[in-house]
């Protein structure tokens, strides 16, 4: 099969949207992620899944540590930004939970140490330890076929 009916498959899978975010110097970085599972509840890990070629995956080899916001329906253009399809620049804020950043107003922040990671094909897959969660109520940002959608528009389409 070629990769664009591969990726056309795996759009058929609708997903949250995560932005994973670290802090390197001081520095935050964060790029948009769908690819995040929980894998274990004793001990209490989860996995991300990050390009090879992505900024990220360097980075969160040198700090150790990374943590997964994940969106809510409002956060869209959060998650536009982090995946580099909006162009202007726009100024984020962060809030700081000892020395990791995190999205405000997210519906989950989830921080991790990496305990372990897997190199597969043309990604890594990062096992984070989770050492602490924040949590609001809240719509979730969900994401099928290479489109945004929310709980309501499904529910609506039906």
């Amino acid at each position: 099969m070629d990769d664009r009916t591969f990726r056309n498959a795996m759009g058929k899978f609708a997903t949250g949207v995560t932005v994973i975010t670290t802090a390197i110097n001081g520095e935050v970085r964060g790029m948009t992620a769908n690819a995040f599972m929980s894998v274990s509840l004793d001990p209490k890990l989860i996995l991300i899944s990050i390009g090879e070629k992505a900024k990220m995956n360097e980075i969160i080899k040198q700090t150790g540590k990374f943590t997964v916001n994940i969106l809510s329906e409002e956060q869209q253009d959060l998650s536009m930004l982090f995946a580099g399809q909006l162009k202007e620049k726009q100024n984020v804020t962060f809030d700081w939970v000892g020395d990791q950043p995190v999205l405000p107003n997210s519906l989950a922040n989830i921080f991790c140490d990496v305990y372990n990671t897997h190199v597969a094909g043309d990604h890594t897959l990062y096992i984070g330890k989770v050492t602490d969660i924040y949590m609001k109520e809240g719509a979730p940002l969900l994401f099928f076929e290479g489109k945004y959608r929310n709980l309501a528009s499904h529910a609506n389409a039906g």
